[in-house]
C-alpha cells in the first residue's frame, strides 16, 4: 500500500515538472519550452499547479478527445453550409445599410417587399409568407403605416377586409433595395460562370420544404392574388 501511494505522488511530481517545463507527457523528447503563467511581464507571479490523479482521471472523463474518426466530415457539405451563411449575410447586408437610414429593420424590408410584389395582399397572406406571429407583424406593420410606406384598403367584396398598398414612398424604397440585391446577384453570376440561371433557380428551389415548393413558385410567379 506504502509504495502504491508513493508511485502515486512521484507520477503526480512528474506531471507538476512537465507542466511547468511545457513537455508532453506523450513524448517529452519533442517537447516545446510554453510560459506556464500566462504572459510576460502581465504582473503575474509563477505558481506551481500541482495535479493528482483524480485531476487527471475527471479530465480524461469529462473532456473526451475528438478525433477525425468520430467525427466524419467528409459526410457533412460544411463548405456548402457556411457558404450559404455568408452568402445569406451580405446579400441581406447591403440592404441593412439602407434600412438603418431610416430606422428599420429586416423585417421591415419583408413586409415592405412582398407588399410592394403583391398589391392588395392580405395580412393573412402576409403572415403565412414570412412565418411569423401576429403581434410581430403587427408591430413592423403599424411603423410602416405610421409613416407612409404602406396603406390599408378595405376590400371590394368583403369592406370587413384590410389590403395592403405600398405608396409611392414605400415602392421608391423598396425599388432601391431590390437593386442592391439584384446587383449582387448579378455579380455572382458573372464572376461564377454560371451560364444557366435556371440551374441556381432550381437548386434554391430544391432547398425549399417539400410542401413549401409550389406555393412560393406560384408566389414568385404572381399567383398570390
Amino acid at each position: 500500500m506504502r509504495f502504491m501511494v508513493e508511485t502515486g505522488f512521484a507520477f503526480a511530481a512528474r506531471l507538476r515538472v512537465y507542466g511547468e517545463a511545457g513537455i508532453s507527457r506523450s513524448n517529452p523528447a519533442e517537447a516545446v519550452p510554453r510560459a506556464v503563467c500566462g504572459r510576460a511581464g502581465a504582473g503575474r507571479t509563477n505558481r506551481t499547479k500541482y495535479v493528482t490523479m483524480t485531476d487527471v482521471s475527471v479530465t480524461a472523463i469529462d473532456h473526451p478527445v475528438v478525433t477525425g474518426e468520430s467525427r466524419p466530415r467528409d459526410a457533412v457539405p460544411f463548405d456548402l453550409i457556411e457558404l450559404l451563411f455568408f452568402a445569406y449575410r451580405d446579400f441581406v447586408g447591403d440592404a441593412d445599410a439602407v434600412l438603418a437610414e431610416f430606422g428599420f429593420g429586416r423585417a421591415h424590408h419583408r413586409v415592405l417587399h412582398f407588399v410592394s410584389r403583391n398589391p392588395g395582399i392580405k395580412v393573412a397572406e402576409l403572415l403565412d409568407i414570412l412565418k411569423i406571429t401576429k403581434q410581430s407583424l403587427a408591430r413592423v406593420l403599424k411603423q410602416l403605416l405610421d409613416e407612409g410606406y404602406v396603406e390599408q384598403r378595405e376590400g371590394r367584396s368583403d369592406r370587413r377586409q384590410r389590403l395592403l398598398f405600398v405608396t409611392a414612398r414605400g415602392d421608391g424604397l423598396a425599388s432601391r433595395l431590390a437593386a442592391l440585391q439584384a446587383a449582387r446577384i448579378s455579380r455572382a453570376l458573372a464572376a461564377s460562370g454560371a451560364a444557366d440561371r435556371d440551374a441556381v433557380r432550381r437548386f434554391l428551389i430544391a432547398m425549399l420544404d417539400s410542401g413549401e415548393r409550389d406555393g412560393v413558385v406560384r408566389l414568385i410567379a404572381g399567383g398570390c392574388r
